[in-house]
């Protein structure tokens, strides 16, 4: 029985309004924090993309595990709304130790901006996913289905607006969280050093997991809640394991084969309850190969925000952050689901063809398979325009002549020529164990010697500004600069010593004949301000740079034009070139293929199933999700495919072989009404019960005439 204060509004039950507040303040928590992780991960801990990838989807994983606790938590100890409550505070916990991890200062001793102790962030942040993981899949299950029981009999209607209001709170609440959280990821944030803003950026999640609490908690006298009432997924399980080891026990020929496997439970359940578990199996047998479908959907949180860090973000007046992209989805989801619920399907039904459930999913597969060809695609387009980097034992060297005579510069088996204020086209790949001699001359000089001074891995510049005149530089840039920001670096071939001031942001103490680090600024044109004592008055020193772009790095190069400074830029990263409005095709594909596939799967599965059944169907359709991440885990663990382009066609070749798999499967299936059965099983119990009543009746007859 249920226990409550009765209180409306509209004809409403006045507590669902707490319920749609927290659900929507929880998925803003949650979506706004998942937006940040994979960037959190290689940008923070300075993991690489398949370690991120892989722990990524191993927490994504976690989180469609744990409902099936949450539900035999809720059914069979605390109900539904203590363990909501209880693990809201588990989720809120977590939420807040993410945030923590995420403040640089926390172990940043010398204030250069870099934590020192990296693993002790690592560790908070993996304990607070954990915790996040456990309160976020522990109520799934149990939000909506509290909000269910908040209706009386004769309130369907309400109920059905109710749940249409519920999804609309989730996608509110994870659009909103995707555009938020990565505008306050990009600001700048810290005590000692300005970096980018994480604590703050999983701080709002974080705070809004706490409001969902608080409202959920102030709801509480006007709540309908039922006491556990046993867990039905306990029943099946325990059914399903009898009739194995039965099975298993009879194997012998001398006994005979049943019609169906699960018929072996017959000597211990009811006849009822093993129609119903096989009806649930036999929608189960068509879960196996939906995985699949699930591995390439949620790898638009990982490898397709990955592919958009390599991407010019400028769309038309709007500056898009990777991590904004999922918000794409979102959006497509609110604006896809009601076209094809009110036009596509329609027309398709005029055409008279008959598309089922299992059709449409299969549709959906496809659909999604043909994503990740798109994907694919555009990875080949942005290739094109990356740079390559040393790896392993190899170096690149790039020659910036600062001097005023040609220099001849003499590589292992390759000769160079750079004219004065100018630098090579490209930096140059060698091995560092070959590189066994670099030698520098001029017109008229002797040849001279560079002494090695190379590091693996890196990218090198070599400063020639005479025949005797050279200074090696690692440039400190192995990847593309995040956030598609530029890095900006300068060259003092001007004099002694002197300060460069970028949109505020100082480079100080250049030495002669040196170089500065890279310092990185969003797109646009940036102010540079010159500042030494060895400047004359009258002499310009304040300069606009070009239009930056995405993603690129420059060095300017300080030189004397007569008396006065001058400046000369070369590039030593392009800037990204291909547009992320190139992804949006691969978006809509993607959505298009959930709307398809996920709303009509729970749709199908809950028309196939018994009405007591629909918590075990819930708990395999999330159980697949949870399969499906683990997955692109197991891929981005092996790491054995090095081109992304490759690894997306693997993904949706494998896709397409399911899909085929799964068309198959859903041309042999039978639908079936499982309230007719249940139906038929009511009235064969009820013509047993007059048997019953009779069989009694003479026994007891019986028994009075054998005392007379």
């Amino acid at each position: 029985m249920g226990t409550s204060k009765s209180y409306s509004c509209f004809g409403y039950p006045l507590s669902i309004f707490f319920i749609v507040i927290n659900e929507f303040c929880e998925r803003f928590s949650y979506y706004g924090m998942k937006a940040l992780l994979i960037l959190y991960f290689t940008r923070f801990f300075k993991w690489d993309d398949n370690l991120s990838t892989a722990i990524y989807h191993t927490f994504v994983a976690l989180c469609y595990l744990t409902p099936i606790l949450g539900a035999l938590i809720a059914d069979s100890w605390l109900g539904k709304f203590s363990t909501i409550v209880s693990l809201s505070i588990v989720y809120t916990i977590g939420q807040a130790v993410t945030a923590v991890s995420s403040i640089h200062d926390l172990s940043d001793f010398d204030h250069d901006g870099t934590p020192n102790n990296l693993p002790l962030h690592v560790a908070l942040c993996m304990i607070g996913l954990g915790l996040i993981a456990l309160g976020t899949g522990g109520i799934k299950p149990c939000v909506s289905a509290f909000g269910g029981d908040q209706f009386e009999e004769g309130q369907e209607k309400q109920r059905n607006r109710f749940f249409s209001i519920f999804y609309l709170a989730i996608n509110a609440g994870s659009l909103l969280s995707t555009i938020i959280t990565p505008i306050l990821r990009v600001q700048e944030c810290g005590i000692h050093s300005k970096q980018a803003c994480y604590p703050l950026a999983f701080g709002v999640p974080a705070a809004l997991m706490a409001v969902a609490l608080i409202v959920f908690i102030a709801g509480s006298s006007m709540y309908t809640k039922y006491q556990p009432q046993g867990n039905i997924m306990g029943d099946v399980a325990k059914c399903i394991g009898f009739a194995i080891k039965n099975r298993f026990r009879h194997r012998s020929k001398e006994f005979p084969k049943r019609e169906h496997w699960l018929d072996w439970a017959q000597e211990k359940y009811d006849e009822r309850l093993i129609s119903q578990i096989k009806m649930v199996t036999k929608v189960m047998f068509l879960y196996i190969p939906l995985p699949m479908f699930w591995a390439l959907f949620d790898q638009q949180g990982s490898r397709w925000t990955l592919q958009a860090t390599t991407m010019n973000g400028k769309i038309g007046l709007l500056d898009i952050q990777p991590d904004q992209m999922q918000t794409v989805n979102a959006i497509l989801i609110v604006v896809m689901v009601p076209i094809v619920d009110a036009v596509v399907y329609p027309l398709i039904a005029k055409c008279g063809f008959n598309f089922t459930p299992l059709k449409k999913m299969t549709v959906g597969m496809f659909l999604a398979s043909m994503s990740f060809v798109v994907a694919a695609f555009v990875q080949l387009e942005i290739d094109k325009t990356l740079p390559v980097f040393p790896e392993g034992n190899q170096v690149q060297i790039k020659v910036l002549n600062v001097g005023s005579n040609n220099m001849t510069i003499y590589f292992p088996g390759e000769t160079v020529h750079v004219g004065q204020i100018s630098a090579t086209n490209e930096f140059r790949t060698f091995d560092l164990d070959k590189l066994t001699s670099i030698n520098i001359s001029s017109p008229g000089s002797p040849v001279t010697p560079v002494t090695p001074d190379f590091q693996q891995s890196h990218r090198h510049t070599l400063l020639v500004w005479g025949p005797n005149d050279y200074r090696v530089i690692k440039d400190g840039l192995n990847k593309k600069p995040e956030k598609g920001q530029n890095g900006i670096r300068f060259v003092n071939a001007f004099g002694e010593s002197l300060n460069v001031t970028v949109d505020g942001v100082l480079y100080e103490d250049i030495t002669s004949y040196n170089a500065s680090k890279y310092q990185f600024f969003s797109y646009g044109t940036k102010n540079i301000t010159l500042s030494s004592l060895e400047i004359p008055e009258g002499c310009n020193n304040s300069f606009k740079s070009f239009d930056f772009g995405f993603g690129s790095a420059y060095t300017y190069v300080i030189t004397k034009s007569g008396r006065c400074p001058k400046l000369d830029a070369f590039e030593d990263i392009p800037p990204n070139t291909v547009n992320m409005a190139l992804q949006i095709p691969q978006y809509f594909l993607m959505t298009c293929g959930e709307v398809v596939f996920s709303v009509t799967g729970l749709e199908f599965s809950y028309s196939q199933a018994p009405s007591n059944m629909k918590s075990v169907l819930q708990a395999g359709w999330l159980l697949t999700v949870a399969v499906g991440n683990i997955i692109v885990l197991i891929v981005a663990g092996a790491g054995q495919i090095k081109e992304q382009w490759a690894e997306y066609i693997l993904f949706a070749s494998l896709l397409l072989v399911v899909c085929i798999i799964f068309a198959i499967m859903a041309r042999l299936y039978t639908y079936i009404n499982p309230a007719e059965i249940e139906a038929q099983f009511d009235q064969d119990e009820k013509k047993k019960k007059p048997e019953t009543v009779y069989a009694e009746i003479d026994s007891a007859s019986q028994t009075l005439q054998t005392k007379m």
